[in-house]
């Protein structure tokens, strides 16, 4: 039995540069008897650079070319970046994060859950502040 559809998407999340010897050669494996994956992986790739290097001013194209080549396995991806178009670009495009608020707010769910139960608002309120 071979590896699972998990282990060959984390294979091609993956940098090439990245995978062990092993691995890319099974990718290589698998993208040459399947084209449509083949097409899959350079336009995963291509998003990657597109995020890395912050060109939101090409997404449009890779959309396009997504488009074009009709593979339904990135068609809800797809249909989630035409739903908030403006908002892509602007997180491809701008230096600016949500994750400093997301990490607050990951603590405090986790001392919430923690406190559950146990006491009222005023110790919660206490151990927030001090973490």
């Amino acid at each position: 039995m071979g590896p699972s559809s998990k282990r060959h998407a984390s294979w091609i999340m993956t940098r090439q540069a990245a995978l062990p010897t092993v691995r890319r050669t099974d990718l290589d494996e698998l993208l040459a008897t399947c084209p449509e994956m083949t097409a899959v992986t350079g336009l995963v790739h291509e998003f990657a650079h597109i995020m890395s290097n912050r060109r939101g001013s090409e997404l449009d194209c890779w959309m396009k070319q997504v488009r074009e080549a009709r593979l339904p396995e990135l068609k809800p991806f797809l249909t989630g970046l035409d739903q908030d178009h403006d908002a892509a670009v602007a997180s491809l495009t701008l230096p600016f994060s949500s994750g400093p608020i997301e990490v607050v707010n990951t603590k405090t769910k986790l001392i919430k859950r923690q406190m559950h139960g146990r006491t009222g608002c005023q110790l919660l309120r206490r151990r927030i502040l001090l973490a």
